[in-house]
Formats: structure tokens, C-alpha cells, sequence
């Protein structure tokens, strides 16, 4: 059995990115860069107004009031094709080019308008109101680097680089496998003495779909190990991550582990000394990655949560790191000295605090709902007591 971090360790060495692959921008939220976004144009693509109002010459401004001829108008995606002369101005909108010989727009609120003559009173200050070309980003300049995960943000530079695709790495593709004769479908449990909802595949799979996973399918699977080793084989066939839940305590159908070892199974680790969640693995088959995780919904989660993110950031092109930033909050309620195996204890964040759950079952499944946090305990740490810092993770 060995520690968090040598299992974090081990997580981190085996979460190398799958490859790249170019995919239109529509499709690019929330996928890692493989190639930095390189803007394509100039933004903006030339001189262009900041406000509605007129384009003029500073020159015609000198002796006020002035009374300038509008000789056409300027309006985004349609310039005006002619050029401003001494006394004269065009009419222009937001993010319309400025046409030639202006140098500066008047926002239209202190000019009076009498038909084709437009009035400036007084002076209208130092600002010109024009977005010089290029004042944005240049055609050439980065935007975004290699390796950050797109967000909306993100997207908004790459389009307006001018980029109809990116290269981003390939997202890997998950199947849960769940085990346990025990359960069954929800909103069929009701009907079966002895069976209770399979719930733990569902909140598996999100947590690996938000850290970058494509989860081809969840499988049910019954205590069978013929059965299970059919969908072992098949599933080494359709993904790159294979997850099992259940079947990794010592019962006699246990068969996790056992349902690879025909293919090959070469363990990374086998148990790890945390609390909850002592039976989770991760091996190697046939060049696939496959974590093992408890039964119980709770330990499942967590887990998941600590060694399943990092793998999957690491597999989508991510630091594996990033999926473990802790960091530290006071405690509003005391927590007891811990045992021999380092514990991560449920909590939710009360603004800038933390308050550990009343349940801290690994069975637990209602309060996952609150639980947003875990605590991270060190084995044999002494009690901590109200109002105490302890390190923490986004649950």
C-alpha cells in the first residue's frame, strides 16, 4: 500500500496527452491548446471609431463654433469611400473605418445637427475616440498559449484572430464499467427486493467529462467474471481510459482486477493509504490506462476526485497538477486527532471558511449534494481545532 503522493505521483507520470487533432472553432469549448492561437489579421483591421458621432479634422476645430459639411457616412462593414477636407466631416458609427484626412471623431451628444451642417460648439476634449489599426493584436501576435484549456474567453481571441480551426489535443475516451449484482438501472430499483439504484457511474462519468474526457459509454456488469472479462476486451477496444467501480475489496466476487489479467493487467499501484477509498488502482493493459475505484458512492467520488481528474488533465494535454490546487481555509468546527491513513474529510465552504459535513460515510450519497470541499488530513495529524487553517479541494 502506498501514500497519496506517491499514488498522485504515479497518476502524474501515466497522464501523457494522446496526440493533437485540428477541430473547427465551434467545437474547441473547453479543450487544451496543442499549438498556440496566432492572429491571422489586424484588430482592428483599420483606423475605426469608438463612438457614434462625426469624423473631422482637428485643424477645422481651431475656431469655434465650427460648421462642417457632412459630406457622406461611415458605418461598420460599409466605409466611407470618400475623404474628409478642410470643412468638412462625415457622419460615423461605432466601429466604422475613419475615413481619410480625419483625424479625430466628435461623439454626436455636443454636436448640433442643421441639415447637411454639422455644429460644434466648444471644444470636446482630448479624447479622439478612434481605435488606431492594430491597437488590439497584429496580424502575427499570440494570443493564446499552448496548453490553456478554451474557454469563452479564449474563443472570443481565436475568432477574432480569424482562425476557422485550431489544433488542440485529442480528448481521451472514457467507458464506465460498473460493477456489483446488486444493482440496478434507476427508476427500476423500487421494483426489485434487495436491489439499490446504480448511482455511482453517473457522477464517475461527469467528474471525467469535466476534466476533458469523452465517456463513450456506461456498463453495467453482474458479479460474473466470464461476463466480465468479455467487456474488458471489448472495452480496451473503445477507449483510452477504462474505469471500473466496485469489485475491489477481497469478497469472493471481486473481480476487478481479475477481469484484465487475461489481456495483460500490469498493476501501477494496488491500494492506497487514504480514507476513503483504501481499494482504489490504476494498471496498464495493452497501452490503456484502467483506475479502479470503490463501490461506495462516496468513496467512489472521492477518489475520482483525487486521482481520476489529475489523470484525465494530464490525458486531455492539461498539467495533472492542476487538478489538485489546494489551498488553505479556517475551520468552523473542530475535527478529532487522525488514524494511520491520511483522511480527506467532506466539507462545504461557508464564504471564506470551512465546515465539515455531520456525515462522513463513505456510503454517503446525500451529502455529496453539500459537500463542495474536501480537508485534507495528514495520518496520525493531531486535532484541529476551531478557526485553524487546513488545506483544501474544490469537490
Amino acid at each position: 500500500m502506498i501514500s497519496f503522493d506517491q499514488a498522485a505521483a504515479i497518476v502524474s507520470n501515466a497522464a501523457r496527452p494522446l496526440g493533437n487533432e485540428r477541430v473547427p472553432i465551434g467545437e474547441v469549448h473547453r479543450r487544451v491548446l496543442a499549438e498556440p492561437v496566432i492572429a491571422r489579421v489586424n484588430s482592428p483591421p483599420s483606423d475605426v471609431s469608438a463612438m457614434d458621432g462625426y469624423a473631422v479634422r482637428e485643424e477645422d476645430l481651431r475656431q469655434l463654433p465650427a460648421r462642417l459639411r457632412v459630406i457622406g457616412e461611415s458605418f461598420a462593414g460599409s466605409g466611407f469611400g470618400g475623404g474628409v477636407s478642410p470643412g468638412s466631416c462625415a457622419r460615423i458609427f461605432t466601429g466604422a473605418p475613419v475615413p481619410k484626412g480625419a483625424d479625430r471623431v466628435v461623439i454626436q451628444e455636443v454636436v448640433r445637427r442643421e441639415d447637411d451642417v454639422a455644429i460644434i460648439g466648444e471644444h470636446p476634449g482630448a479624447a479622439k475616440h478612434i481605435r488606431v489599426r492594430g491597437s488590439d493584436f497584429q496580424k502575427g501576435d499570440s494570443l493564446v498559449e499552448a496548453g490553456t484549456r478554451l474557454g469563452y474567453r479564449q474563443l472570443v481571441a481565436a475568432a477574432g484572430a480569424d482562425l476557422s480551426d485550431v489544433v488542440v489535443r485529442r480528448r481521451p475516451t472514457a467507458l464506465i464499467l460498473g460493477t456489483g449484482d446488486e444493482l440496478a438501472a434507476p427508476g427500476s430499483a423500487a421494483g426489485k427486493p434487495g436491489a439499490i439504484p446504480e448511482s455511482v457511474s453517473f457522477g464517475v462519468a461527469a467528474l471525467a467529462e469535466d476534466w476533458g474526457a469523452l465517456v463513450n459509454e456506461r456498463i453495467h456488469l453482474p458479479d460474473d467474471l466470464k461476463a466480465m472479462e468479455l467487456a474488458a476486451a471489448r472495452a480496451l477496444k473503445l477507449a483510452d481510459l477504462i474505469v471500473v467501480t466496485g469489485g475491489a475489496s477481497v469478497g469472493e466476487k471481486d473481480f476487478a482486477k481479475a477481469m484484465f489479467e487475461n489481456q495483460g493487467l500490469e498493476l501501477l499501484f494496488s491500494k492506497v493509504a487514504i480514507k476513503p477509498g483504501k481499494p482504489v488502482w490504476l494498471g496498464r493493459v495493452k497501452g490503456k490506462l484502467v483506475m479502479g475505484l470503490p463501490g461506495n458512492p462516496t468513496s467512489a467520488l472521492v477518489t475520482a476526485r483525487l486521482l481520476l481528474a489529475p489523470l484525465v488533465a494530464g490525458l486531455s494535454g492539461l498539467d495533472p497538477q492542476s487538478a489538485l490546487r489546494w489551498r488553505k481555509a479556517p475551520l468552523l468546527a473542530s475535527l478529532p486527532a487522525c488514524g494511520d491513513r491520511e483522511t480527506f474529510v467532506r466539507a462545504r465552504a461557508v464564504h471564506e471558511s470551512v465546515e465539515p459535513t455531520a456525515s462522513q460515510d463513505s456510503s454517503a450519497q446525500k451529502t455529496l449534494v453539500e459537500a463542495n470541499l474536501l480537508v485534507r488530513r495528514r495520518p496520525g495529524a493531531p486535532s484541529a481545532e476551531t478557526g485553524e487553517a487546513v488545506w483544501v479541494l474544490d469537490f
